[in-house]
C-alpha cells in the first residue's frame, strides 16, 4: 500500500514565535480541531526505558498505538509519530516547520499516514483532507485573537445547561460577597464557561493572575474562596522532581501518600512542600463537568518548558540551529538517568553529552546552535529544559502561608505523626510589651478589648503582605510568610499601624516587639491545625524576646537575604551579639526601630 500524505503551507500575519505558540500547542490545537480524547499508559521495558501507549475507542473498537518520542526545537519545527498496534493504519506522522519572515511567518505542515489495507487508505485520505480544513480554520482564529490581543486563540462553543449557568451566577454572588472575591468572581465564571477543556483540568491561579493583570495573591484567594463556595474543586498534585509531571494526586492533605514512584523516570521520591506538592483547581461538576484525558500527551505544547527534545542514535553527534534565551536550564534525557543544571548567560550553549546514564558538558556549541552527542550504545532522547516554568506552580509551601488558606481550610491538615519538609519559610513572632501594666491601668475588660483589636490589626497586615497567622500565643502572634522581604515590609507596617492605633486612642498606649528569622522547617499537625516545628521556628521566637517596644529584631540569615538588604538601607540597623536559650553559641542579632 502507498502512503497517503499532503503538505500544507499557510501564511501567518504574526512573527514566528507567535505562530509557534499556536501550532506547537498540540493539546489545545487538537481539542479545537475536534480530535477525541484518549487514555495513555507507561510501560517500563526490560532495559529500564519506558514506552508510552495511547488508546482510543472508536465505534466500539479499541485502537492502540505507541507514541514515539516527539522531536522539536522551539520556534522552529517538530515531528510526531504514532505507530499503531492494531487497526487499519500502521503509522501517522505530523511534521511542522515555522519560518519567520519579519513581522510575518510561514507554516509548512506535512501529514503522512501509512495504511495497512484499502480501508486504511480511505481513512487516511479522509484524515489528510480534513486536517487541511481544520488547520486553515484554526490558524485564522488564532490570527484574529492575536490581532485583538485576546488570550484565547481558538473559539470555544460550550453549551452548559440553564441550571448550571444559574448555579454559577449564584455562587459568584457568594464569592463576591466574601473578603476574597476582589471583583473577579464573574471573570472566573466566564473563564470556566468559555475556556477549553485543556485549560480547566489543572487551573493555576498564578497564570490566571497574569491573564487578569492582578497580583497573584488576589487570584489565589479568589480560587480558594471559589472552592469553599462550590464553584471550583481543589487537588494536590505531587510532581516528579525530574520530569515535573504529576504522578499522584490527593484531595486532602490527610490522604497524602508516604512516597511516590515515577515510572517514566524510574525513581521513587518523597513529598516536598516547597518543590513538588502543587495545588491546582478545576470547575465543580455541578457547574461544568470536565473529563480528564489526553488530546496530545507528548507534543511540545504539553511540556512548553522543554525547549528542545531530540532522539540521538548511538555514536551520533547532532548539531542543529536553535535560538535559546539566556537563563537557567536543565540538561537530561527522557530516559531514566542523570541530569545537569546550567546557568547560561549567552554565547555558545553548552554541548550536551550522553554516555550511558550520565549527562555532561565538556564543550560549547557555536552561537545559534545546539550540539547533542550520544557516546553510549543505545538511543537516547535528549532534553533541554527551561527551569523558569515553575513560576506558575502554586506550591503547598506558598499557599499554606496565606491567611485565606488558614481562614477557609483549617481542616486541611496532615495525618497525625506525618511531617513534610518545608524550605525557605520566614517566621514572625510578636508580643505586647508590658501588657501587665496595661491590664492594671485600664482594667481586664478594656485591656482584653485592646488585645483583640491588636490581633485583628496584625492579622490584616499579615494578609496584605501574603502571610498568615499560624496561631496566637498569649499576647502575641506566630505568623509565616513566603519570603523575608514581605515579612520585613509587614513588620514595618505593623509598627506603623500600632502607632496609628495609639494616636487614635489617646492614653490606651500599646507597643509590640517583633522577631524575624528565615530558614527551613517541617510542617506538622498539632491540635488539629497545620503548624511548623524546628530550630528555625525556635530561633524566631527567641529573637522576639530580645527586642524592646517598637523594635524589630532579625537574624543573620534574615538580613542576608538579597531582597531584604536594600530595604534595610532606609533604617538605622543596630547589631549586637546575644546568647539565646536553647542555642549553644552566641549569635548576632540586628535591630531596627521604624
Amino acid at each position: 500500500m502507498h502512503n497517503v500524505s499532503a503538505c500544507y503551507e499557510f501564511d501567518f500575519a504574526h512573527p514566528a514565535e507567535k505562530l509557534w505558540s499556536v501550532v506547537a500547542d498540540t493539546p489545545r490545537w487538537n481539542e479545537a480541531a475536534g480530535v477525541p480524547k484518549y487514555t495513555a499508559r507507561e510501560e517500563t521495558q526490560p532495559d529500564g526505558s519506558v514506552k508510552v501507549f495511547g488508546q482510543l475507542s472508536i465505534v466500539g473498537r479499541t485502537i492502540e498505538w505507541e507514541e514515539l518520542p516527539v522531536s522539536w526545537i522551539q520556534n522552529r519545527w517538530f515531528e510526531q509519530i504514532r505507530a499503531f498496534r492494531n487497526g487499519p493504519l500502521r503509522t501517522l506522522t505530523a511534521r511542522a516547520q515555522v519560518t519567520g519572515r519579519g513581522e510575518r511567518s510561514v507554516l509548512s505542515y506535512e501529514v503522512e499516514l501509512e495504511p495497512k489495507n484499502l480501508l486504511g487508505t480511505l481513512i487516511a485520505r479522509r484524515i489528510v483532507k480534513q486536517f487541511g480544513k481544520d488547520a486553515a480554520r484554526l490558524l485564522a482564529s488564532a490570527e484574529r485573537a492575536l490581532s485583538a490581543g485576546q488570550p484565547d486563540l481558538f473559539e470555544v462553543h460550550t453549551h452548559l445547561p440553564k441550571a448550571a449557568r444559574q448555579r454559577a451566577r449564584e455562587i459568584a454572588k457568594k464569592v463576591e460577597a466574601s473578603p476574597y472575591g476582589h471583583g473577579l468572581a464573574q471573570h472566573l465564571v466566564d473563564y470556566i464557561v468559555g475556556a477549553q477543556e485543556v485549560d480547566l483540568w489543572s487551573m493555576r491561579p498564578i497564570a490566571l493572575a497574569r491573564r487578569w493583570r492582578v497580583e497573584p495573591r488576589i487570584a489565589i484567594e479568589l480560587c480558594l474562596q471559589a472552592v469553599r463556595d462550590g464553584l471550583l474543586e481543589s487537588r494536590w498534585d505531587i510532581l516528579c522532581p525530574r520530569c515535573r509531571v504529576s504522578k499522584a494526586s490527593s484531595f486532602a492533605m490527610s490522604d497524602f501518600p508516604e512516597g511516590v514512584h515515577c515510572p517514566a523516570c524510574n525513581i521513587d521520591y518523597d513529598l516536598d512542600f516547597a518543590a513538588n506538592v502543587e495545588i491546582t483547581f478545576s470547575p465543580s461538576p455541578a457547574v461544568r463537568p470536565v473529563e480528564y484525558g489526553h488530546y496530545c500527551r507528548t507534543g511540545p505544547g504539553a511540556t512548553p518548558h522543554i525547549k528542545a527534545q531530540l532522539t540521538v542514535q548511538p555514536g551520533v553527534r547532532r548539531a542543529l540551529p536553535a535560538l535559546l534565551a539566556p537563563g537557567n536550564y536543565r540538561l537530561r534525557t527522557l530516559e531514566a538517568g542523570g541530569e545537569l543544571d546550567v546557568q547560561w548567560s549567552g554565547g555558545g550553549f553548552p554541548e550536551v553529552g550522553v554516555s550511558g546514564n550520565a549527562v555532561y558538558s565538556d564543550a560549547v556549541a557555536a552561537p545559534g546552535e545546539i550540539v547533542l552527542r550520544n557516546e553510549g550504545d543505545s538511543a537516547r532522547t535528549v532534553l533541554i529544559e527551561d527551569r523558569s516554568w515553575l513560576r506558575d506552580v502554586l506550591t503547598a509551601e506558598r499557599v499554606t502561608t496565606l491567611q485565606a488558606f488558614r481562614d477557609l481550610f483549617s481542616d486541611q491538615v496532615l495525618r497525625p505523626g506525618d511531617d513534610v519538609k518545608i524550605r525557605n519559610i520566614t517566621f514572625m513572632f510578636t508580643d505586647l510589651v508590658d501588657s501587665t501594666t496595661m491590664f492594671a491601668e485600664i482594667g481586664d475588660a478594656g485591656a482584653y478589648h485592646v488585645v483583640r483589636e491588636h490581633f485583628s490589626l496584625l492579622g490584616d497586615v499579615a494578609r496584605e503582605y501574603d502571610g498568615t497567622i499560624v496561631k496566637t500565643i498569649g499576647d502575641g502572634i506566630h505568623a509565616a510568610f513566603n519570603t523575608p522581604d514581605t515579612a520585613f515590609r509587614a513588620a514595618i507596617a505593623m509598627q506603623k499601624k500600632v502607632a496609628e492605633f495609639n494616636s487614635a486612642r489617646g492614653r490606651e498606649k500599646m507597643a509590640i516587639r517583633i522577631g524575624l528569622h528565615a530558614g527551613s522547617s517541617i510542617s506538622v499537625t498539632l491540635n488539629g491545625r497545620l503548624d511548623y516545628y524546628g530550630n528555625t521556628v525556635n530561633l524566631a521566637a527567641r529573637l522576639e524576646g530580645q527586642g524592646g517596644a517598637g523594635e524589630i529584631t532579625m537574624s543573620q540569615a534574615f538580613i542576608d537575604d538579597a531582597a531584604v538588604k536594600p530595604l534595610l538601607q532606609h533604617h538605622d540597623v543596630r547589631q549586637r551579639t546575644v546568647r539565646l536559650k536553647g542555642f549553644d553559641e552566641e549569635l548576632p542579632v540586628y535591630q531596627v526601630t521604624p
